[in-house]
């Protein structure tokens, strides 16, 4: 454990963790609930793309509000309120009155406040860890990210669903409830240090022009929310994938989603070590070609062991990714703009995920699920070249972001 990152960090890692943790669970479990009332791919990409329709319309809002207010208590308020809405579907579930609408209502409430959270939680770092210390900080972020919501999450949920749907439900309400009362025991103010005064509209359009004025940035969100578009056509129909297309059982998805937590807990844990060996852009561009391959690769096997491995392969690849594009973000906005800036990105990257699941489900039911994946890859290829020339032509820029390292 690296004790100089201080318990302040710690005890937000440890917050981080069962939220990630319950986040994981309910992740596995609703697919699987969904999965039991239609196993048509738009309906089911559907619950994908409503779980992240709220980044597309409240990201920016969400940031705004961040930016006025203690990031600690919004986290708390996320968290209790994501409890609540779980608490109410367990219910529901045990007493058998669900249904497709339902789950989707459920999936947009979750989402709703995940924006509040994660907004939160990202601009915090930077408050309670040095600047110099920001990737070893999201390393161990997204790590606990990967064992959370797929290393651990993943087959729990899934376990915990053949035992009775209601069951992981419980479960992650259970979660966001702990994890909000960690937060709690935070000592300190995390308001910004220049918090604003003027109106949330005027707030917004600040961080949209300082983002738009900013090249690198402008760049990488645009080339970031067509990645993760891409990326969001296949991971919308997955559990089809592992169910119909592998042939797994549920508990089986459980398993397939482990192999690919395992690949991101590596990949959070090795991006601070490769960012050292092969430097930040290097690293960066090595990830932006792995990740594609490896999801092409999948849509041209069908064997579980091959795809999973390929699956392992791509999370550690986008681990590294989201470890390093953090980190860089955090070094370059300012602390006080932090959150609107963050949530223009999230709404143009974050945002474009439930277009993207709903394009995957449109395509798997008029093609198949195999050649989501296998477009999807090739898509993200062209894209990292893209990202490649980008990242090089601004290097300065990125040398001089971190004055100490």
């Amino acid at each position: 454990m690296d004790s100089g990152l201080g318990g302040r960090f710690w005890r937000l890692l440890a917050a981080s963790g069962v939220s990630n943790l319950a986040d994981g669970i309910g992740r596995t479990a609703l697919p699987l609930l969904a999965a039991t009332l239609t196993r048509d791919p738009v309906l089911i990409s559907g619950l994908y793309s409503l779980a992240f329709l709220p980044w597309l319309l409240f990201a920016l809002p969400a940031g705004a509000l961040v930016d006025r207010s203690d990031r600690r208590r919004a986290m708390v308020l996320a968290n209790g309120v994501r409890a609540a809405v779980l608490a109410a579907l367990t219910v529901a579930t045990a007493l058998d009155q669900i249904s497709i609408v339902a789950l989707y209502a459920v999936a947009f409430g979750l989402g709703a406040a995940e924006t509040i959270y994660d907004s939160a939680a990202n601009a915090l770092l930077p408050q309670v860890v040095r600047p110099d210390q920001l990737e070893r900080g999201n390393g161990w972020l997204v790590t606990g990210e990967a064992v959370g919501q797929i290393f651990l999450g993943g087959p729990l949920g899934a376990g915990l669903f053949v035992l009775a749907a209601a069951v992981p439900l419980a479960v992650n309400a259970g979660g966001f409830a702990v994890a909000a009362l960690i937060m709690v025991t935070l000592a300190g103010r995390y308001r910004p240090g220049l918090a604003s005064t003027r109106s949330v509209r005027a707030d917004i359009r600040d961080g949209v022009r300082w983002v738009w004025r900013h090249r690198l940035l402008r760049g990488l969100i645009l080339a970031f929310g067509l990645t993760a578009g891409l990326h969001a056509m296949a991971m919308a129909v997955l559990v089809l994938y592992a169910l119909d297309t592998l042939g797994l059982t549920e508990a089986g998805y459980g398993l397939f989603l482990l192999t690919g937590g395992i690949g991101g807990l590596i990949g959070g844990l090795l991006a601070p070590v490769l960012s050292g060996r092969l430097d930040r852009i290097g690293t960066l561009v090595l990830a932006g070609f792995v990740a594609p391959l490896a999801m092409l690769g999948m849509g041209l096997v069908t064997d579980p062991i091959g795809a999973a491995g390929l699956s392992a392969l791509g999370a550690g690849a986008v681990m590294v990714g989201n470890v390093l594009t953090m980190s860089l973000r955090q070094a370059l906005i300012p602390e006080h703009l932090f959150g609107r800036v963050q949530g223009a990105w999230r709404t143009l990257v974050w945002g474009s995920l439930p277009l993207g699941g709903l394009a995957g489900g449109l395509l798997a039911d008029a093609t198949s699920v195999a050649t989501v994946f296998v477009l999807a890859g090739a898509g993200n290829l062209v894209v990292g070249l893209v990202i490649m020339v980008l990242l090089y032509r601004h290097r300065p820029v990125i040398i001089a972001a971190y004055p100490t390292g």
